[in-house]
């Protein structure tokens, strides 16, 4: 899989793309659960097994691949240096490098998505393990070569050269984007430097962080089960249970703590040397540039969403009361169930999406039937297998969705989300690599948000009391994950890289700057006794080689919100201009596609009217709720 390739100046691998994964453990909606005899998705139409000769076969030649691309870099001249003087030619030799980076990045999809198809359903699989080791290097040649043509591209007299040719208009924005990053470059010693030794630095802490959390075991009512089948039972009608459950998972995180501090301190401080060493001011300022947007873009949504905190307080609070709390929510009641959810079983939750998908377009409902049909889902939990759910491109038109299915609505909702990464796959099968490896997670997040609605309105549509009751605190959970916890672990974020690079963090200190992010945000809505300081241990995206992997979630969130009114407000020819955006996630910036709708993402107007659209669900919660 492809993040911020041909030259954008990010590392192949380590973490998927967005366009192509979501990780919904983010926020929470899903966790480990008893269900058995679920479908196991299938992955043989691509090879016959992770050790096969075929699939050796494919590694090898993959391999040979790359260094062919090294080859004609060295042919062509694809090096920093001295300006590119217009010629003939050149049109014809950057047109031959596009096309040479788009099989070779095709290719590497495929083979590191078959992987990663194993390694999350079996982390003891030291088949696999082995060989995505194997894949590591072609990756580091690949983040190399990925150098190489940004600082190339920054020479090129490209004024004069993309009108000169379709190949290069087409992939105009890719080029003009390295363009701006080769002024953000180290020299290439130090580039190559950089790349070869971030298997030994971050990747390797942040491989540690998986491997090592994913293995921690908790002792919890008479059995030794993993940590995150312990934060399962946030889910449970027993408050109780839930509070037990929450205390022995504050337990498990204390006693692992250092080497997780150990990570968070080793990454944290990588990721700021390098980005200011390539001339950034701030980390930030260089993930704003990865997710297309500015910072305009971000302090309006942060604004917006800080003002809307009292609104989402209001639900915390109506929530307690219903629970029989006296006070704020504790922290171990912010997933419990609330309301009659019924019986969610996966046969009811695929016909209800593919339905809701129908009644939006035949095109969205016939991608849901293929993907049930050609066994794209991963939905049975199993000792082994990772947390969460995401969604991962593979080749063509195709996707490979994994979930942990439990019977909530929740899980009705994630499956039409990861559904909609899979839509946006589809629609983005028309595009080259390049073009489509742009999708920064602001964009990615766009479809899934946008099918996730669908169905959640088809819902509401058709429910009362109760039931209404459940559905509506389903989503406003999660719209407190994107909107109010988000902001908690943007803040966090933001502390650790300025305390960081002074000296390295305690745990303690950890929990202390996590705790105070969360009372800034939550405020009264939370128990302020009852809190959740090993919040950063918790969440893999603090790990990854991506920093501040957080506000893109609330982006997408809002941003959908603001197209699926655009949809209600103007249905006709809605649909063919949808499709144009998602297969142009990785051709323009945000606020370029937003004015296609007439959305403008820089002002505060925008995120707020997004935002009522959640505040009309809270007051509908607070009359159920009799508040």
């Amino acid at each position: 899989m492809i993040f911020g390739a041909m030259g954008n100046n990010q590392p192949f691998g380590e973490l998927l793309s967005k366009k192509y994964c979501t990780n919904r453990y983010l926020l929470g909606f899903d966790t480990m659960s008893t269900i058995t005899k679920l479908p196991r998705w299938d992955v043989t139409p691509y090879f016959p097994g992770i050790d096969s000769p075929d699939f050796r076969q494919a590694l090898t030649d993959l391999r040979e691949q790359a260094l062919d691309l090294e080859r004609l870099y060295d042919r062509v001249g694809v090096l920093a240096g001295d300006d590119v003087a217009m010629s003939e030619s050149l049109a014809a030799e950057v047109e031959g490098v596009i096309e040479a980076v788009n099989a070779v990045s095709d290719r590497l999809k495929l083979l590191e998505s078959y992987i990663h198809s194993f390694v999350t359903t079996d982390s003891s699989d030291d088949v696999a393990l082995a060989k995505q080791s194997e894949l590591q290097a072609t990756i580091i040649l690949m983040n190399k070569l990925s150098t190489r043509l940004t600082a190339w591209v920054g020479r090129l007299p490209l004024d004069a050269l993309v009108p000169s040719s379709d190949v290069l208009e087409s992939h105009e924005f890719a080029l003009r984007r390295m363009k701006t990053l080769s002024e953000k470059m180290m020299s290439p010693d130090e580039e190559a430097l950089s790349a070869d030794l971030s298997e030994a630095g971050g990747s390797a802490w942040a491989r540690l962080y998986g491997n090592f959390a994913s293995q921690i075991k908790v002792e919890f009512q008479g059995e030794g089960i993993p940590v995150s089948a312990v934060r399962n039972f946030a889910h449970d009608a027993d408050q109780s249970v839930r509070r037990a459950a929450y205390e022995k998972e504050l337990e498990a995180w204390k006693e692992n703590e250092l080497v997780i501090a150990s990570a968070m301190n080793a990454i944290k401080y990588e990721s700021d040397f390098i980005t200011r060493k390539r001339g950034w001011s701030t980390v930030l300022d260089e993930a704003v540039f990865a997710t297309n947007i500015d910072r305009e873009t971000l302090d309006a949504m942060m604004e917006a969403a800080r003002d809307s905190f009292p609104v989402m307080r209001r639900y915390l609070k109506a929530k307690s009361r219903l629970l029989g709390n006296s006070g704020a929510l504790p922290w171990f009641d912010l997933f419990a169930p609330v309301g009659e959810g019924g019986s969610w079983t996966y046969e009811r939750a695929q016909s209800f999406v593919e339905e809701g998908f129908r009644a939006y377009s035949d095109k969205m409902g016939d991608l849901a039937v293929r993907s049930y049909g050609e066994n794209w889902i991963d939905v049975e939990p199993r000792p082994g297998k990772r947390d969460g759910a995401f969604c991962m491109g593979t080749r063509d038109d195709e996707s490979r969705i994994l979930m942990n299915y439990k019977s909530s609505f929740s899980a009705v909702s994630t499956l039409a989300h990861e559904l909609g990464h899979a839509y946006h796959n589809v629609c983005l099968a028309d595009r080259t690599a390049m073009q489509s490896s742009g999708t920064p997670m602001t964009l990615a997040e766009t479809a899934s948000i946008f099918c996730e609605t669908v169905i959640k309105r088809r819902a509401l549509a058709g429910t009362e009391g109760a039931e209404k009751m459940a559905i509506l605190e389903a989503s406003l959970q999660g719209a407190n994950q994107v909107v109010v916890d988000i902001t908690s672990r943007f803040i966090f974020e933001q502390t650790v890289f300025e305390k960081r690079a002074e000296r390295e963090l305690s745990a303690r200190e950890f929990c202390e700057i996590m705790t105070g992010a969360q009372i800034e945000t939550y405020g009264d809505g939370l128990d302020p006794a009852f809190l959740h300081p090993y919040m950063w241990a918790v969440k893999p995206h603090y790990y990854a080689w991506r920093p501040f992997y957080n506000y893109p979630y609330m982006f997408g969130q809002l941003f959908s919100l603001g197209l699926y009114a655009v949809y209600q407000a103007e249905p006709s020819g809605f649909h063919a201009r949808y499709d144009d955006l998602l297969s142009s996630t990785g051709m323009a910036t945000a606020a370029e596609l937003g004015d296609r709708f007439g959305i403008d993402v820089r002002t505060k107007e925008f995120w707020a009217g997004s935002l009522r659209v959640i505040a009309e669900d809270v007051l509908e919660f607070e009359s159920l709720a009799g508040s």
